[in-house]
């Protein structure tokens, strides 16, 4: 029954979150901070790591492939459709849940148990709306950004490690790269993307928006908050793959 109970208030707050604002004014600013707090602040080890995922898929699908038979080529397709269609979207999406998640939910959680959006509500504010809606945008509008730096850094990191330990030219590396590639798989990747994102933000807000008690209460929360966000998101993936693919 909990899993109902939890379920129904996770709607329940999405109800209030996309109710109208009082200012617009005030959402559009305040979403502008969270795209540089979420966003942009997870360029950098968006791109540390998919350089790193990059080189290291170069090397697996170089080492798998013992067939002399099979050309050397294909190590730069299987590092491509790998970061395309799994590794950029699918798994950067469960680290980000990790980083951003739980950032999400300390702050709000901290919010709810200091007593401040109890405030707001005393103001008058729609608190719900004010703290969550900017999340959501910003981490929807950001994601697919992220996606697309994450393949283009992968695909670096692999033409830097493959020709450097000798397991690929980087010709033949980047043949690879462009042979038999299919925009539909960029396409399908973007739509996990804007569907990973808002799960990473409004699960990882309802979670924090609905803690109780003190500051051990809040990290609790916020380390249900990245498992929940976690399981979501390779439910959604297996979904959206079996209608998309």
């Amino acid at each position: 029954m909990n899993i109902f109970n939890q379920t129904g208030k996770y709607f329940a707050l999405l109800l209030r979150v996309f109710s109208k604002p009082e200012r617009h004014s005030l959402y559009v600013k305040q979403t502008f901070n969270e795209i540089e707090n979420l966003g942009v602040n997870s360029v950098g080890i968006v791109a540390v790591i998919s350089i790193f995922m990059g080189g290291i898929i170069t090397l697996q699908v170089a080492y798998n492939m013992t067939n002399p038979l099979l050309p050397t080529y294909l190590i730069g397709l299987g590092n491509r459709d790998t970061l395309i269609l799994e590794f950029s979207s699918t798994i950067l999406a469960l680290i980000m849940a990790g980083k951003i998640g739980s950032n999400i939910t300390s702050e709000i959680g901290s919010m709810k148990v200091t007593e401040q959006i109890d405030s707001l509500e005393i103001m008058g504010v729609n608190s719900a709306g004010y703290l969550i809606l900017p999340k959501i945008i910003a981490v929807v509008l950001m994601f697919p950004l992220l996606y697309i730096l994450s393949v283009f850094f992968g695909l670096i990191g692999g033409m830097i490690v493959g020709p450097a330990v000798g397991a690929v030219t980087v010709t033949d590396y980047l043949n690879g790269v462009q042979y038999l590639f299919n925009p539909y798989y960029v396409t399908f990747s973007l739509m996990k993307c804007l569907v990973f994102g808002f799960l990473i933000a409004s699960v990882s807000a309802f979670f924090g928006y609905t803690v109780e008690g003190g500051a051990f209460d809040v990290g609790s929360a916020s380390t249900r908050a990245v498992v929940n966000t976690n399981i979501m998101i390779l439910v959604w993936d297996l979904i959206l793959t079996q209608l998309l693919l």
